[in-house]
């Protein structure tokens, strides 16, 4: 699969042009490999390495601490187009991409931990992501209480449990643990460094984006130094900035409408090319090729556009970010829903030969699956979207 630069409208400057091609080189470089990962089902170190030795890891970073700063705007721009050489690695890497730029923006942790790592980041190509859901709770964001306990010991704490879904697992050094505090009615968050007290169990064995290495992570008592713990979670947790209403985590849609941009290449180039022996032209010379084309072009154009117009405004009003939060939903919701149809119809166009292994589509279809299973679900979106409207009128 071939990753062609294009005129792309979101594209505002030479600053944004210039980390597009960065994100596109990358790109063609993981399709190469995709497939590979995609059946084996093994994490992509050497994607991570070239990505490492790029500076993509460092991009969020404060500029004060060694980074390049990228807005949410940028963000969603870099990961929009490195998600269609490769969806898995795009999604991993965006959990770590996005927490960084949250980090950023609402400054939840203690500066000295947060100045710390940031160095790491930059210095050494350390990742991070956050790890809170587990079997008996389900999806953190529906509320469940977390099982793994965090007890307080001299200098420290001791966590056990074991969470799931652990994104990066593999490749992580640092992980950012949820548990409930003993003898308290509170969770509290902590930045777990990798120890022999700290386990992967390799569980991720999945029907699509079977290469972003979300395992079970496993905490046997493992050891937290005061200083690395980051606050209490809902009592104690300020934004000495301010709340950033969850912006970050458009991270999530961007990768799914680069697979889905990707799929739509795919078809379009095959369209133009395919011609067979009972046509006097390419299939793309027929109409009802060209409505599923037109169909594929109106979701993406539209799925695309409310996502940069919603990143640019987190940018551009930072004092409203915390207002934004139904309009993220909202962009989760068009956008996955959105790249299901685009992959179904590349794959109409495409006939029988898009079901096969050898070509991408059949896995671009798979992925695309998992963003029904990101957060937010589209019935938190849908009741959110529903009680904007109708507060209007209270």
């Amino acid at each position: 699969m071939t990753i062609m630069p294009t005129l792309d409208p979101f594209i505002r400057n030479e600053r944004e042009a210039e980390l597009a091609a960065l994100a596109d080189r990358l790109a063609a470089q993981f399709a190469l490999r995709a497939a590979k990962h995609d059946k084996e089902g093994d994490f992509p170190f050497d994607n991570f390495e070239d990505m490492k030795q790029a500076g993509y890891l460092k991009l969020p970073v404060p500029k004060e601490y060694g980074g390049e700063e990228i807005g949410l705007y940028e963000l969603v721009l870099l990961q929009e187009r490195l998600a269609r050489g490769d969806g898995s690695t795009a999604l991993a890497v965006g959990w770590h991409m996005g927490h960084m730029l949250h980090y950023r923006a609402a400054r939840p942790w203690p500066e000295a931990l947060f100045e710390r790592f940031c160095i790491e980041v930059v210095e050494r190509g350390s990742m991070i992501n956050s790890f809170a859901s587990e079997k008996a709770t389900g999806s953190p964001s529906r509320g469940g209480k977390p099982q793994t306990v965090a007890e307080k010991v001299d200098g420290g704490w001791l966590l056990t449990g074991t969470k799931t879904y652990s994104t990066l697992s593999p490749i992580l050094n640092h992980f950012i643990v949820s548990a409930a505090i003993a003898n308290e009615e509170r969770n509290g968050e902590f930045l777990v460094t990798r120890s022999e007290q700290i386990t992967i169990n390799e569980t991720w064995d999945t029907l699509g984006m079977r290469a972003t290495g979300s395992h079970d992570l496993v905490l046997n008592r493992a050891f937290v130094p005061d200083d690395d713990f980051i606050s209490r979670m809902d009592v104690d947790r300020k934004y000495p900035k301010q709340d950033d209403g969850g912006g970050w985590m458009l991270h999530i849609p961007a990768c799914y409408l680069g697979i889905a941009y990707a799929a739509r290449d795919y078809a379009v180039e095959y369209a133009s090319r395919y011609r067979p022996n009972s046509l006097p032209g390419p299939i793309a010379e027929l109409p009802h090729i060209q409505q599923l084309i037109g169909l594929m072009e109106v979701d993406l154009t539209a799925a695309r556009t409310l996502m940069y117009s919603v990143a640019a405004r987190w940018d551009e009003q930072p004092d409203k970010r915390s207002a934004l939060k139904p309009d993220f939903g909202i962009v989760k919701y068009l956008a996955t829903n959105s790249a299901q149809q685009i992959v179904d119809r590349a794959m109409r166009i495409v006939g029988g030969a898009s079901l096969s292994r050898t070509l991408p589509l059949e896995r671009m279809y798979r992925d695309v699956r998992a963003g029904l299973h990101n957060p937010p679900m589209d019935d938190v979106v849908l009741k959110n979207a529903a009680r904007r409207a109708l507060a209007e009128w209270e």
